[in-house]
């Protein structure tokens, strides 16, 4: 069977920027028609005037905290959505809060793409080990799947003991989800004696896949790539079996700037990874992600000749990404704010064991031995993990404005 999904991954570099550009605009024509929102922020654009790079870099950004800010006024979509039912017919919702639109369009979120550059194909079984409670991931997974013609597991998270007995009676032949959990999953099978060989390939997304990961998975036997995604744009890119960056989907228009501008900078510097959606229902133009990434020189050996990027590079603001869900300044804030004993705090985020993992420490005067379990009560309720808590003496943290601290380094 051809390596690639579709002719579209092969196409001349020229003509696809200019089908993307004409699509882009196309876009500006539809988000101004059917989002109120980009009625009003685009209002001076003329969507005809966007034949070039140049016109597409000086449209406004969108960024998250926006989209934050404008949901808490206009439930559930901020007015930044083009849907409404009977074709809207899921509404999810992610750490921030933020609600996110889904419908049953066919491969709503692009991942069949990036499940074929991992491997599966038509009539294969996939094990789901994205989360099915609130946030999309799972039906992010479950759209892909069941347009490429796979059939689903749908696991969702943790019972890994479960996990392991449902691989072995039904022997799906690859695994999705988090790195982390398939090393649980693998670990608690060899706790059991059980076999689950049958999973040959995975392709995992949420967090690092850092080499001695990988290694390890490759050394049982499982082909592992990754992809990069969000719950409001799809997939952004995805790993191929050359495994040299990530390739560019193309179903979206990325560029990299400038932290904190719109500017795009050159290929190879390091900036912000802005997207803009080609989808219909949900029509964000230039999305400041907030990762930070770079474009890598030439194609990829594999063929497909869609620019790539180096992956993730960091946060261009303080927001983190821990076992798959982002965690914001703001709801650091909102746990300080339900414990008045709390003076200032700061997450430090690690990579401890091949595992995300996070200690909230505390300056306080109290010395009630009870505090740190409410307070790691609270970051289960607010931030949707769990994590510990240090309590500090008063001025025992920097001041340096820092809420979250992500010093993970990866081997």
């Amino acid at each position: 069977m051809t390596e690639h999904y579709d002719s579209l991954e092969s196409r001349d570099p020229a003509e696809r920027e200019r089908a993307l550009i004409k699509a882009v605009s196309a876009q500006v024509a539809h988000a101004k028609n059917k989002a109120p929102v980009y009625k009003t922020l685009l209002a001076d654009i003329d969507p005809e005037t966007i034949v070039d790079k140049d016109a597409i870099a000086n449209l406004p950004i969108t960024r998250k905290s926006e989209l934050i800010e404008a949901q808490k006024i206009n439930r559930p979509f901020g007015d930044y959505a083009a849907i409404a039912a009977p074709e809207l017919t899921h509404i999810f919702a992610s750490p921030g809060p933020i609600y996110e639109p889904g419908c049953n369009r066919r491969d709503y979120w692009r991942f069949a793409r990036s499940l074929y550059a991992a491997g599966f194909r038509p009539g294969e079984r996939i094990h789901n080990c994205f989360s099915y409670h609130f946030t999309p991931a799972g039906s992010m997974l479950d759209s892909g799947a069941l347009a490429l013609g796979c059939s689903v597991v749908p696991a969702g998270t943790g019972q890994a003991e479960l996990q392991v007995q449902t691989i072995a009676d039904l022997s799906p032949h690859g695994y999705v989800g988090t790195p982390s959990f398939l090393k649980i999953i693998l670990e608690k099978a060899d706790e059991l004696g059980t076999d689950i060989s049958s999973l040959s390939k995975a392709l995992v997304s949420g967090e690092a896949l850092p080499p001695t990961l990988r290694t390890g998975f490759v050394e049982r036997g499982i082909r592992v790539q990754q992809c990069y995604a969000t719950a409001d744009l799809g997939v952004i890119a995805y790993e191929s079996s050359a495994q040299e960056g990530l390739i560019i989907d193309e179903g979206v228009y990325l560029e990299i700037v400038r932290p904190g501008t719109g500017d795009p900078v050159a290929d190879g510097e390091v900036g912000e990874v802005v997207v803009t959606s080609l989808n219909p229902e949900y029509p964000l133009i230039r999305f400041a992600t907030g990762d930070l990434s770079a474009i890598m020189a030439g194609a990829s050996p594999c063929g497909r000749t869609n620019k790539r990027i180096q992956g993730w590079m960091g946060r261009a603001d303080q927001t983190a990404k821990v076992r798959g869900m982002f965690i914001h300044p703001e709801q650091i804030n909102n746990v300080v704010k339900r414990h008045p004993e709390i003076r200032r705090a700061r997450l430090i985020i690690e990579w401890i064991d091949e595992a995300d993992q996070i200690v909230l420490k505390c300056e306080t005067t109290s010395d009630d031995e009870s505090l740190a379990d409410g307070i790691a009560d609270s970051i289960r309720q607010i931030c949707k993990l769990r994590g510990e808590v240090e309590l500090l003496t008063p001025n025992s943290l920097p001041n340096d404005g820092k809420v979250i601290d992500d010093i993970r380094q990866y081997d």
